[in-house]
């Protein structure tokens, strides 16, 4: 199993749905008190992208993505139609010293970490004035901020994603129409891409 720095075809994703599951295990107390406890530390998101697949050369597009894919056993970036944009999302603060800052998105008290930005989109600031910097993977080096000192980004991103099926159940219909069962996929957690 591989990365392929490949993105899904952007044709085929519009209009895909999705987005974040969280795995929640309730337990209901004789009491009718309920006990909630999660597996996972963040979400992971899910989604169908079955209602870009509108024509026979859509349907050819997606098989040969996903024999060059081999199916399930590949992950590659995905562009979430909705959640693909973060703005002055906030890295850190500076203390003199430290140089690398994460990518990550926040979500009121949830921090996701960031894998795959789209490297020319990533723009850094330091206490509000755009500064340069070196991406490495989903890591960006500046010079170290002054203590104190608020890092933040603003960059496009992608979602590391494999297929969720080992088939794709493909038909033409007598009027020239494409039928397409499902197109899953899931979110790879922690999937980087070292360039």
């Amino acid at each position: 199993m591989a990365f392929h720095d490949e993105r899904f075809p952007l044709t085929l994703a519009f209009g895909a749905t999705g987005g974040p599951t969280r795995a929640v295990d309730i337990a209901t107390l004789s009491s009718g008190r309920e006990h909630r406890n999660t597996t996972q530390s963040r979400a992971r998101r899910r989604y169908n992208a079955v209602t870009g697949v509108k024509s026979l050369a859509d349907a050819q597009v997606l098989a040969a993505f996903f024999e060059a894919r081999g199916g399930q056993l590949h992950s590659f970036r995905f562009r979430d139609p909705i959640d693909h944009m973060a703005e002055d999302a906030l890295l850190g603060a500076g203390d003199g010293t430290q140089a690398e800052f994460a990518l990550q998105k926040i979500y009121g008290d949830s921090v996701r970490p960031i894998t795959l930005p789209v490297a020319d989109t990533v723009e850094i600031r330091v206490a509000g004035q755009r500064v340069p910097h070196s991406l490495n993977a989903a890591t960006v080096t500046i010079d170290p901020p002054a203590s104190g000192a608020l890092v933040t980004a603003s960059f496009a991103f992608d979602v590391p994603v494999r297929f969720d099926t080992d088939e794709l159940i493909l038909g033409l219909e007598t009027d020239g129409a494409v039928s397409v069962s499902s197109v899953p996929l899931i979110e790879v957690l922690g999937e980087v891409h070292h360039a």
